[in-house]
């Protein structure tokens, strides 16, 4: 979908829809929003003295405009209180209503900066915004076969703009919300496929496209180099599968003068996860191709990195298996010896993710990257505590975290710092081994935590339990039904903020 911006009089504007705003409890309108309004007649003021239209937070009112102003028809987007108002209002509100707009048929429209006005938002920011609601809003994950989705979409959205001196920040804000929404839609792409069609090796193969396409270096070990090297968590979880594990390693070098500083990201990739041996019930466990979203999303966030260009460095960890029973499985009771040489006691099939960050973040500290952050749909525990809304964030540095939070929070992602006391480590206390890969249900995700930090050792660290908002059963705003592609946006404003 192409996104551009013209200096226009937004009364000039020819298309199929203009999309316009109002704040709630606003009665006379201004700006852009008050020019269209006289352009009709005071039509809008009609509709707002009548309260047809209140401006409330997420409110779409279709005004007719029979001929006065080229457009052929203007939308009015609800902002909700100026005094609540942020970036992320724009990115929903975007959404909501590019869907509409496609609900009608409308392959091209055009629309105001929302937020440029008597809201005082950054142009930059608001045009960003505004990419990246509607990128991530109108993302459909096309059907496979002869029931291919061939249904129309949009395919322009022209931002138009009367200040001049505005029009270079506002490309660089639709370039930089793109490039993210973008990456954020591999991501639900890849985690939304099929786990026949998205196997440990078809991730592999995406990563490549993905370094071909962005100029990354990229290293794949496959399974006799991960022996070599000692990976004996990720070998042991793969031992049930026809399907051969990958250990993928994209690099991105922004900061030449500063070659051992290295940001790390490093994602879960269970392609799919049956449970093992310890077998998981059968209702829903189509969802588990969604398993490797952890590595999706790293893949997602360093695509975008790449095409952004920040002076920093960052390297992504995409450990990739299949977790299936078979006559060769693992089982529950086995010792894996992981990378860095510590020992672990399988205690339950299903606790496999943590088995394969552990050999990720023991290779991460191998080749000094520092601070690391991994995502992994790690914990049915995450969804109990914060059902779908809240990603759990776990640390052994606080300030590192704060920075994590604070980007999540830019970026319109929820996340929660959970504790990690260390009462909670006896849990892990195993008899046979260094540890064991399952403190039990109390405290599901914090005792998962604590195994993925006896591997990160004592390098910062962050991380990203997403098992709750990595897919959704709903469509809102600019989620959609499926893979959500959380917490790309997060990790690209992580690194775009430590570049700086």
């Amino acid at each position: 979908m192409e996104i551009t911006v013209t200096i226009q009089d937004v009364t000039k504007v020819k298309s199929d829809a203009l999309l316009i705003n109002l704040f709630e409890g606003v009665k006379q309108p201004g700006g852009a929003t008050g020019a269209v309004d006289r352009a009709l007649g005071g039509a809008i003021s009609k509709l707002i003295e009548s309260g047809e239209i209140k401006g409330k937070r997420g409110e779409m009112t279709t005004v007719h405009v029979f001929g006065q102003i080229p457009a052929s028809r203007v939308m009015v987007l609800g902002l909700g209180k100026r005094e609540e108002f942020t970036r992320d209002i724009i990115r929903r509100g975007m959404a909501e209503a590019a869907r509409a707009i496609r609900g009608m048929g409308v392959k091209r429209f055009a629309t105001i900066l929302h937020g440029g006005g008597i809201a005082g938002l950054d142009a930059e920011a608001c045009a960003q915004a505004i990419a990246e609601g509607a990128t991530l809003g109108l993302y459909t994950f096309k059907k496979l076969g002869k029931a291919a989705n061939d249904s129309p979409q949009v395919q322009a959205i022209e931002i138009v703009e009367g200040d001049k001196a505005k029009i270079a920040a506002i490309k660089r804000g639709i370039e930089a919300g793109k490039a993210i929404a973008e990456s954020v839609c591999l991501a639900r792409d890849m985690a939304n496929m099929p786990a026949n069609m998205m196997t440990p090796t078809d991730i592999a193969a995406q990563a490549q496209k993905v370094a071909k396409e962005t100029g990354l270096a990229i290293t794949i070990f496959d399974q006799k180099e991960m022996e070599k090297m000692g990976m004996g968590a990720i070998l042991g979880v793969s031992k049930g599968s026809a399907q051969p594990p990958k250990f993928i390693v994209l690099r991105y070098t922004g900061d030449r003068a500063n070659p051992k500083r290295v940001i790390g990201l490093v994602g879960k990739g269970v392609s799919f996860d049956t449970g093992g041996i310890s077998l998981k019930p059968a209702d829903g466990m189509g969802w588990m191709k969604t398993d490797m979203s952890g590595a999706a999303t790293v893949i997602g966030a360093i695509r975008a990195i790449a095409l952004l260009k920040p002076k920093v460095n960052v390297t992504a960890l995409a450990p990739c298996a299949e977790n299936m029973p078979s006559g060769t499985a693992q089982k529950p009771g086995d010792v894996l010896t992981v990378m860095n040489g510590k020992t672990v006691e399988v205690d339950n099939t299903d606790a496999e993710g943590r088995l394969l960050l552990a050999d990720a973040l023991s290779y991460g500290n191998q080749i000094g990257l520092a601070p690391m952050i991994d995502v992994a749909t790690l914990t049915g525990a995450i969804k109990t505590t914060f059902g779908g809304i809240t990603t759990g964030v776990f640390t052994n540095d606080q300030a590192v975290c704060d920075r994590v939070l604070k980007a999540a929070a830019t970026a319109g992602e929820k996340a929660w710092q959970l504790p990690m006391h260390d009462e909670y480590k006896e849990q892990n206390k195993s008899d046979v081994a260094d540890i064991k890969n399952s403190g039990g249900a109390g405290a599901g995700s914090i005792t998962a935590a604590l195994f993925l930090a006896e591997f990160a050792g004592k390098t910062p660290w962050v991380h990203l339990d997403i098992a709750g908002t990595g897919r959704t059963d709903s469509t809102k705003g600019y989620i959609i039904k499926g893979s959500t592609g959380v917490p790309v946006r997060t990790l690209v404003q992580f690194v775009l903020a430590s570049a700086k």
